[in-house]
């Protein structure tokens, strides 16, 4: 899956606090996380965090999507902490190519198993999830509050990474730069 043209995929530094956050609280208005908790998970070494910007020669780059996965180093488990796309540019497909890329570094993290919760009347992340192969196998009752909506708990096996996957995919491993920094 590669993304449409006007719009370039990288790794989160924690400098895009403040536009992931705006995004976030328009994404979920009821429930959003805080700005301490979102600074965690970006300094976070068990995270991986992406986002979506624009690219416009004419205009400064704008944040329209993001997503995050949790995975301790070794272990074979991962979680999908968060996906967002901004409501004007849902229907191009940047939803996917998000949560393609979370799950290629899950595989590149050498994880088998993916789990990620989604609001019970959220039917189109829900589809989203089912279309790559994760299956409903548990519910939380009123987990997302103040709104009492329940989380449907879904889970995915995955099989090994292809060798060629990232050429193939038009995405591959992105913010190797920012591993190389830590190194």
């Amino acid at each position: 899956m590669s993304l449409p043209d006007g719009f370039r995929l990288r790794r989160a530094h924690p400098q895009d606090l403040d536009d992931i956050m705006w995004l976030e609280h328009v994404s979920f208005p009821t429930d959003a996380w805080s700005a301490s908790q979102m600074s965690g998970e970006l300094y976070s070494p068990h995270g991986y965090y992406i986002v979506i910007e624009t690219v416009d020669e004419s205009a400064a780059p704008t944040v329209v999507g993001y997503a995050g996965l949790s995975s301790l180093a070794g272990n074979p488990v991962a979680d999908v902490q968060t996906i967002a796309v901004a409501a004007e540019q849902r229907g191009h497909g940047l939803g996917r190519v998000l949560f393609t890329e979370l799950l290629d570094e899950a595989r590149r993290r050498g994880v088998h198993e993916v789990f990620l919760e989604v609001r019970a009347d959220n039917p189109v992340a829900q589809t989203m999830y089912t279309a790559f192969g994760f299956e409903h196998i548990a519910t939380r009752p009123r987990y997302y509050q103040p709104d009492g909506v329940d989380a449907l708990v879904m889970r995915a096996e995955l099989a090994e990474a292809a060798p060629s996957s990232a050429a193939t995919s038009g995405v591959g491993p992105i913010g190797q730069e920012a591993l190389d920094e830590r190194g």
